[in-house]
């Protein structure tokens, strides 16, 4: 993957739940990582048809690697047109080189 085909810009958030000391909880995020990626949206071609079972995946990103850098579900993804909730991170080919995501956008609530 060159650095052409990667032309998002994206932030790696993690989100959680902190009590302050008055006893509320908020919620606190913290940006992981300002990185560039590919972003594909879903569309019909046959890689999309083969992943039946993420129907609910609107956008796959592959981005590089982050040292120390551990990606799970419970993360988020922004980039310029919207915020995603990661469903899937695999390890692309095992080589520990490049990391896929398969996200679904968020809708704000109304």
């Amino acid at each position: 993957m060159s650095f052409g085909k990667m032309n998002s810009f994206i932030d790696i958030i993690s989100a959680e739940n902190v009590i302050d000391p008055e006893g509320f909880s908020r919620r606190k995020e913290t940006i992981l990582a300002s990185i560039r990626a590919y972003r594909e949206s879903r569309h019909g071609n046959r890689m999309w048809a083969n992943m039946a079972s993420f129907s609910e995946a609107t956008v796959l990103f592959r981005f590089r690697k982050i040292p120390n850098l551990n990606i799970t579900t419970k993360m988020d993804i922004t980039c310029s047109d919207g915020r995603y909730s990661i469903l899937s991170v695999e390890n692309i080919k095992g080589k520990d080189m490049y990391i896929e995501v398969l996200a679904k956008k968020i809708e704000p609530y109304c």
